[in-house]
C-alpha cells in the first residue's frame, strides 16, 4: 500500500513539473511573441518618419505633363565612390512614346541650386521603369530638397 502511494505520489509531481515546465514554456512564447512585435513596430515606426523627414518635392514641367511622363517612387542614394547622396533613382511612367533628354536641377530647402542632370530617357506609352540620374560628386541631395525636371 505503502508502494502504491509512493508510486502515485511521484508519478503526479512527475506530471506536475511537466505541467510547469510546458506552462512556462508557453508563457515565454507569447512574451516573446509580444515583445517581437512591438519592436517591430517600433523600428517600422522610426522608419516612416525617416522616409517622411527625408522626402523630396520632384516636379515636372507642364511640357513633360503634357508628353505623358509621369512620376512614381524615387529613392536617393550615394555614389559608391564619395559617399554624398547624389543620386536620383527614379520610376517613370510613360503615358506617351517619349524620346528626350530630360534635365534635373536640385535645389535644398532653402531653395538653393546644389546640382544639375541630364539623361537621354526613351519609353513607349504604356511603359515604366526606374532611370538613375548621377548629379556631380559634388552635389548632395539633403533631406526636403527639391528637384525639378524640365
Amino acid at each position: 500500500m505503502k508502494k502504491t502511494i509512493f508510486i502515485t505520489t511521484i508519478l503526479t509531481l512527475f506530471m506536475s513539473c511537466n505541467k510547469v515546465k510546458e506552462t512556462t514554456k508557453e508563457t515565454i512564447n507569447k512574451t516573446g511573441e509580444t515583445v517581437g512585435k512591438s519592436a517591430t513596430e517600433f523600428f517600422d515606426g522610426v522608419s516612416d518618419g525617416v522616409e517622411k523627414t527625408l522626402e523630396c518635392e520632384i516636379t515636372l514641367s507642364s511640357q513633360l505633363i503634357e508628353k505623358g511622363l509621369k512620376t512614381g517612387k524615387y529613392e536617393v542614394k550615394s555614389n559608391l565612390n564619395n559617399g554624398k547622396d547624389n543620386v536620383l533613382v527614379l520610376y517613370l511612367i510613360f503615358d506617351k512614346d517619349i524620346d528626350q533628354t530630360l534635365y534635373l536641377k536640385a535645389f535644398d530647402k532653402k531653395n538653393v541650386e546644389i546640382g544639375r542632370s541630364k539623361l537621354e530617357v526613351t519609353g513607349k506609352k504604356g511603359e515604366a521603369e526606374y532611370f538613375d540620374f548621377q548629379f556631380n560628386d559634388r552635389t548632395d541631395i539633403e533631406s526636403k530638397s527639391k528637384i525639378s525636371i524640365e
